[in-house]
């Protein structure tokens, strides 16, 4: 069987995260079955949809490393045919225009809400035999007697009965199609085999599911995948921090790494909790896809991260460091990169993401160090003793290693009776301006020997 799938996210607003993961789970069934992943951008909501959101989207997604087959579908392309299959449906007595002004649906709403049940139109219009000279939109017939079954993939079979479908709109006054028939056609016309969304979608599924027959095009599979919550519990909204790719992109989180965390957000294998891109799409089925919501935990993320940064390779390393620098911070001195390149081994050290690794890289990066007033107040008498009696022995050495900085790092110990936090902090508050940081034999063996003098003669 030919698997297509396809992501249809509306350029509205930024690629949301829980819009992320089913992109990334219908791009990993398309590939471990060699099929085709489709983007269709579903730009129809003319006045919201924005050029930047589209190419966010794509952008997002390419980061990611989900990347569409073929060029992106943009849907507002295709209303001439969404709307000849609106024309279809009236012939065929599946359709009808509905004449019902605002005034009238708010009377209707208002009688639901005080019955305490859900607004299902009336079908006022439904057996009208003549068309009005004026302003309607055309509704779906919906069945009325009976219910309707769908074998989800990931649900189970799902049934409601067809009195609760309400007779949806499928073009509004101006003739512009709605979500619902617009879908439902382009998914016909790309040959989509297998549709997976939000378990929100599934009452469009059931409305999607009549336009299908009422055609008599061939059914994809359905697949409606738990939502993402918040750390709070609630629905996830783009309202959230950290609700879009771009809030993890600018603290330093790799793609790699949330792609990881979002492949295992609701899925599982096993017990497996890290999957290289190749056994992602090896492994990934919906079998293994949970029914329950999933909760967003940034702790998770973070330690994911981690576990990536310790292993790659650091000069992939670097290099997404310098990018990181480059679009959040400011380019990286070419004069550093050698020192920077050399230092990732411990820079990266305790960093859970790229934002860590530059903050642990400042002593390096920034010429003047800046002693903060909290950190100063550390540097008393005898602590600048102690970095003056180092600085002393430190110029006389001719060859700078671990073992000749410890000989003068244990010679102090034992001359001020101290423990190592007494000599190694005045030095690396003199060294880097924080008492926080790198190993301080690391620091020293980073910094050139005649940076290190400079910075320790500053403490007077």
């Amino acid at each position: 069987m030919t698997f297509i799938c396809r992501f249809a996210p509306s350029p509205t607003g930024p690629l949301h995260i829980g819009g992320v993961r089913t992109a990334l789970f219908n791009w990993l069934l398309a590939k471990k079955n060699k099929g085709k992943f489709f983007l269709r951008i579903e730009d129809t909501d003319k006045e919201r949809s924005k050029d930047e959101f589209k190419n966010q989207i794509i952008s997002s997604l390419g980061w990611l490393g989900v990347k569409h087959d073929d060029k992106e579908y943009i849907q507002s392309k295709n209303i001439n045919k969404h709307v000849e299959v609106a024309n279809e449906l009236v012939k065929k007595g599946f359709a009808y225009y509905c004449y019902c002004t605002e005034k009238d649906l708010e009377e209707q709403k208002t009688q639901a809400k005080r019955k305490s049940l859900p607004f299902v139109y009336n079908r006022k219009c439904r057996d009208l035999k003549e068309k009005k000279d004026s302003p309607a939109v055309l509704r779906f017939k919906s069945k009325i007697s009976g219910s309707s079954l769908i074998k989800d993939l990931v649900q189970g079979e799902m049934n409601v009965s067809n009195l609760t479908i309400e007779d949806f709109v499928i073009l509004r006054k101006d003739k512009t199609p709605t979500y619902q028939l617009s879908a439902t056609v382009d998914d016909h016309e790309m040959k989509i085999t297998h549709v997976i969304r939000g378990d929100d979608h599934k009452i469009n599924t059931f409305k999607q599911k009549q336009i299908y027959d009422a055609m008599g095009w061939k059914i994809p599979e359905f697949a409606h995948i738990p939502l993402i919550h918040s750390e709070s519990g609630k629905k996830l909204s783009k309202r959230d921090k950290a609700s879009t790719i771009d809030d993890y992109i600018k603290i330093g989180i790799l793609s790699d790494a949330l792609r990881n965390y979002l492949l295992r957000l609701g899925w599982a294998h096993k017990d497996k909790e890290i999957f290289t891109l190749d056994e992602s799409i090896k492994l990934f089925d919906l079998k293994g896809v949970g029914r329950s919501p999933s909760k967003l935990d940034m702790s998770r993320i973070l330690s994911i991260n981690e576990h990536y940064i310790k292993h790659i390779d650091e000069k992939e390393l670097f290099k997404l460091l310098k990018i990181y620098c480059k679009k959040f911070k400011k380019n990286i001195d070419s004069s550093k990169e050698n020192i920077l390149l050399k230092s990732m081994n411990f820079l990266k050290n305790k960093a859970k993401t790229l934002e860590d690794i530059f903050q642990n890289a400042q002593y390096i990066l920034q010429d003047n160090i800046q002693v903060s007033p909290e950190d100063a107040k550390l540097l008393d008498a005898s602590s600048k003793k102690i970095i003056k009696d180092f600085l002393d022995e430190f110029e006389k050495l001719s060859k700078t290693n671990k073992e000749t900085l410890e000989k003068i790092v244990n010679d102090l110990l034992s001359k001020y009776k101290t423990n190592f936090k007494g000599v190694g902090q005045p030095l690396r508050i003199a060294l880097t301006g924080s008492k926080y940081g790198p190993g301080l034999y690391d620091i020293l063996l980073s910094l050139d020997k005649d940076e290190i003098v400079k910075r320790l003669k500053m403490i007077k």
